[in-house]
């Protein structure tokens, strides 16, 4: 058949309502799984009046199990952390990939997406203003585990002849443990991680990004008027592509691509809120002190304060990954002879995505449609609020924001793809044809994303980055001499070259 006959078929077969109904189809036949994996997963207690999930305090444990026991390295490394970053102790000769620059931009673009647009706003929504001022205390919290995980990540990561590296808790959790005469459990606990993050990153980092994408861009161009109101499969079509065009080429295009990205996407939804933000400046007092009273003594919260502190811990984590342990898989890349460096290049992370975005986005929504006592805005919730609270200081801002929102989700989605495959190639090896059935499935769920709604992206999501979660908690905290002796000799070796003296190893 000659294509121009083809394309009026293949345009008909697209268009009829038979496949337009497959989201809805899609939606009802995911929904009860993921509901029962979150079930599992978020296995609660109660307290206080409220359910408490055990996993959710083990991740905030271990940020502040790190806090402690390395001294505030949150606050003592940030401005060391600074320096890396800008290259003054860069050495393009040292083993690696990409630079301190592109790893961070990588893993950034893996955290600071479409959560801190719709989690933000989420969190409002159920439980007021105070589960932000949570959400920023997680983050802060967060610097540290995070700082742990990516130096362990560096130290123990794997490097081929050809230069390319594959790092991140499957590898240390391996090496590590058997280094300190537990390789049994090294190899149980890295091959779980391994399952957890192939299969969590079809979640947190595609489908629920897809999804958010979509819903933006309908949301913005008028649900009922948009062709692609109905259609949400063929937006996610579009979005594999381009996804595809980039993960193909491995970290260096991805970090290649997210080095550009991240600046620029940051930069243009931090000035949109500064400029709505600015347009409210007489409602900033009441914004900071809702947040700071409520996250103490929440109004007509169920379960009253540990219910909000739960909620911000929850999604701070969703958002940053601190003990997740994914982005040190992003970090293992990066150009270093010291694990110690791309620590404290990690601990950045949490700070922009939680303690600056997360807070610009509360204060957004604060400033402008927020009321108290209800739980959304006419009935909607996620990225679609904080588009109405952009929206409701100049009319095109919504616009400007579903660029961004789109940008987010590309961003972690091309990044996440590369979490996911540094699993895949533990699990099955780093042959070219394995990696290409990797990248193959991934691109298959960003369709998928699209065409299933919010409530079952978010019970799936949440469901695997917490379970893989547990397997690296245990992990790190084992191996915290490790990181804290790894601490002591970076520096020793550091004031023994300022001093000119031989460099000790």
């Amino acid at each position: 058949m000659r294509l121009s006959k083809l394309y009026p078929a293949l345009l008909l077969l697209f268009t009829t309502p038979a496949l337009a109904s497959i989201d809805q189809a899609i939606n009802d036949g995911f929904k009860p799984y993921a509901k029962a994996l979150s079930e599992f997963v978020f296995y609660s207690v109660p307290v206080g009046g409220t359910q408490v999930p055990i996993i959710v305090v083990a991740l905030v444990g271990c940020g502040l199990f790190f806090t402690v026991y390395l001294g505030f390295i949150n606050l003592r490394g940030f401005r060391h952390a600074v320096k890396i970053v800008k290259g003054d102790f860069e050495d393009p000769n040292d083993p690696g990939e990409v630079s301190h620059f592109q790893a961070l931009t990588t893993a950034v673009s893996g955290t600071v997406g479409v959560g801190n647009v719709a989690h933000v706003a989420i969190v409002i929504s159920i439980g007021g203003p105070g589960a932000a001022f949570w959400m920023i205390v997680a983050g802060f919290l967060g610097m540290s585990s995070k700082f742990a995980e990516c130096t362990l990540g560096v130290k123990y990561r794997n490097e081929a002849p050809d230069g390319t590296t594959f790092g991140g808790p499957m590898f240390y959790l391996e090496k590590g443990l058997a280094e300190l005469n537990k390789p049994r459990l090294g190899k149980v606990m890295a091959y779980y991680y391994a399952v957890c993050i192939v299969i969590g990153t079809l979640g947190i980092g595609c489908m629920f990004q897809s999804n958010q994408a979509y819903s933006q861009f309908v949301n913005t161009t008028g649900a009922e008027a948009s062709f692609f109101a109905d259609k949400a499969w063929m937006v996610g079509i579009v979005l594999a592509v381009l996804t595809a065009t980039v993960i193909v080429g491995g970290i260096k295009s991805i970090a290649a691509v997210t080095s550009r990205l991240v600046p620029f996407m940051a930069g243009l939804y931090v000035i949109t809120a500064l400029i709505v933000i600015a347009a409210n400046y007489d409602k900033l007092g009441y914004a900071f002190s809702a947040i700071i009273t409520g996250a103490f003594s929440p109004d007509g919260v169920a379960g009253g304060m540990i219910g909000v502190l739960i909620l911000g811990f929850r999604r701070a984590a969703f958002s940053n990954e601190a003990g997740l342990g994914s982005s040190s898989i992003a970090h293992a890349a990066v150009r270093t002879k010291e694990p110690v460096t791309e620590g404290y290049v990690a601990m950045l992370e949490p700070f922009i995505d939680t303690v600056v975005i997360c807070t610009i986005t509360a204060l957004v929504i604060l400033v402008t449609i927020y009321e108290p006592g209800v739980t959304n805005a006419g009935g909607i919730s996620g990225v679609e609020l904080t588009s109405s609270a952009f929206g409701s200081v100049i009319s095109w801002f919504p616009y400007v924001l579903t660029v961004v929102i789109i940008l987010f989700a590309f961003s972690t989605m091309v990044s996440w793809s590369y979490y996911g495959l540094a699993g895949w190639v533990f699990l099955f090896g780093d042959k070219t044809s394995t990696k290409l059935i990797y990248n193959l499935i991934f691109c298959v769920f960003v369709v998928i994303g699209c065409a299933i709604k919010l409530d079952a992206v978010l019970d799936f999501s949440d469901s695997m980055i917490f379970a893989m979660a547990l397997a690296n908690i245990i992990g790190i905290i084992i191996m915290a001499p490790i990181v804290k002796q790894e601490i002591r000799g970076y520096w020793e070796r550091r004031a023994d070259n300022q001093a000119g003296l031989p460099i000790r190893r």
